[in-house]
């Protein structure tokens, strides 16, 4: 191609900014989808800061707290428990994912495992995903109704009003008019993203991988890519305004709002998933079997107390080297645990399996593939949740175990026994203060930039495909108009 043709492309695409211009509605509707983005950007990346200081300074507060606790029992530091915060990642300025509503915090203590909690409540409503202008939102969701605001008509008006037959008469080819008016579409684009840019570099910064930032943005590219191929594909066939712009408006309601619901909806009813009370009463039920981890005379603990009294080779517990109610409290933990995370494990392979039904869809909506896509990237996904959940419930067993070989080694049988009969009593059955520095520091990490390529990769193929499709199309529409 040589500077003639390019010289064509930008002159058609000078003549539609400059058509813009004289409108009132492309203008406001530029300024609405800047502001609203360049706000989103400012306001999302402060409050992101914000919260990434309080979590890590609440983390810090909560390990110092346990750590300076006075003398007491063993096991009621089992139950004063400790606090676990899940610190933002770089790129969830830009789309905070399900960190809006599984929740940051989660409160750790012996014999139950906690739900992470402290989520954005402002955010729980029934349309969760219209309740938060968040960059990535107004990307994925207005932005394409905004590139349809302005470029609905830019075929059509020229098919209209007859000028299309004149330009084309004039030797400029069909494909040469839908370049141009992509590129001032595209244009748009770039004004739309470039606010998103500026958290791009604060993400690097803040030790965000180069290649995720630079493929979060391709893919956001890729996705207003595709709009703008949509927007020109219909813009084409009809020979009316009023025609393109129904069917635009149509696609974006079905491809941004209907779908999305679509997806949940059908991932709910196909892999289906117990309710919280049916899965609490299943759990109740067979932690009833496991035995009272507080009660040492449990019938439950009377293989552990015969095969203890056998290895020590004494007759009486308390004739035991050890303190045989933390020998239960230890053993009962273990047993406990096991259960717990048995259904905890089948609550989460529900919820993936769910969510990898609903990404799916991204075959039938781009909107679907990009926040697929975006969340992945973000580290802001159902899988970083997981992962959270796994490893601050492996942080809770790891200190209930260590306070629980404290009571059975710091503490005599007897002086535990004794403990509710006297204060006297009770203040020997505590143990120094000193013991408590069985915490280990909690730190939360995102997945590596790897990981989340290659779980990407599905969302990446979607988006290309739909952008691939609709090159076929213009093609093939172009021809005909030709």
């Amino acid at each position: 191609m040589n500077g003639s043709y390019w010289s064509k492309v930008f002159t058609i695409a000078k003549d539609e900014w400059r058509y813009w211009l004289r409108s009132k509605l492309a203008i406001s509707v530029l300024t609405v989808g800047l502001l609203l983005t360049l706000s989103s950007v400012i306001v999302t990346a402060i409050n992101t800061h914000q919260l990434a200081e309080a979590r890590a300074s609440l983390q810090h507060d909560a390990e110092h707290r346990f750590a300076e606790q006075p003398d007491r029992h063993p096991h009621r530091m089992v139950h004063y428990g400790h606090y676990a915060f899940r610190t933002p990642s770089p790129l969830s300025m830009l789309d905070p994912g399900v960190d809006s509503y599984t929740g940051n915090s989660i409160f750790l203590e012996g014999h139950r495992q906690n739900s992470a909690m402290f989520a954005d409540h402002r955010q729980g409503t029934a349309l969760t995903s219209l309740g938060s202008l968040s960059p990535a939102f107004i990307v994925q969701v207005l932005a394409p109704l905004l590139l349809l605001l302005i470029g609905y008509s830019s075929i059509s008006r020229e098919r209209e009003s007859k000028t299309l037959t004149f330009i084309l008469s004039q030797g400029t080819s069909f494909f040469t008019v839908l370049q141009g008016k992509g590129l001032a579409l595209l244009s748009v684009v770039g004004l739309i993203m470039l606010p998103m840019l500026g958290s791009g570099v604060i993400a690097v910064s803040q030790g965000e991988s180069i290649a995720i930032v630079s493929s979060f943005f391709v893919g956001y590219a890729v996705y207003l890519l595709i709009w703008v191929l949509l927007i020109l594909v219909l813009s084409s066939v009809f020979s009316k305004n009023s025609d393109s712009f129904t069917t635009l408006a149509f696609s974006w309601i079905l491809l941004c709002i209907v779908m999305p619901r679509i997806a949940s909806s059908t991932a709910a009813n196909t892999v289906p998933a117990a309710g919280k009370l049916e899965t609490d009463f299943a759990v109740l039920a067979e932690l009833r079997q496991l035995g009272d981890g507080h009660n040492s005379a449990d019938p439950a603990f009377a293989k552990l107390k015969a095969s203890l009294l056998a290895q020590y080779d004494v007759a009486t517990i308390e004739e035991l080297p050890v303190n045989f109610k933390g020998i239960v409290a230890g053993a009962s933990e273990a047993k406990l645990t096991s259960v717990l995370n048995r259904f905890a494990e089948q609550r989460m392979a529900n919820e993936l399996a769910q969510t990898e039904v609903s990404r799916g869809f991204g075959w039938l909506s781009p909107m679907v593939a990009i926040r697929s896509f975006s969340m992945i990237t973000a580290n802001t996904g159902i899988e970083i949740h997981h992962r959270f959940m796994r490893e601050t419930e492996t942080l809770r067993f790891d200190f209930v175990q260590a306070l629980n070989k404290l009571h059975a080694e710091k503490l005599s049988y007897q002086d535990d026994a004794n403990r509710g009969k006297s204060l006297k009593d009770a203040r020997k059955a505590r143990v120094s203060a000193e013991n408590w520095r069985v915490l280990n520091a909690f730190k939360f990490q995102g997945d590596s930039a790897n990981i989340r390529l290659s779980r990407s990769v599905m969302a990446t193929l979607q988006l290309l495909i739909w952008a691939f499709g609709l090159c076929v199309l213009i093609r093939i529409i172009g021809k005909r108009v030709q």
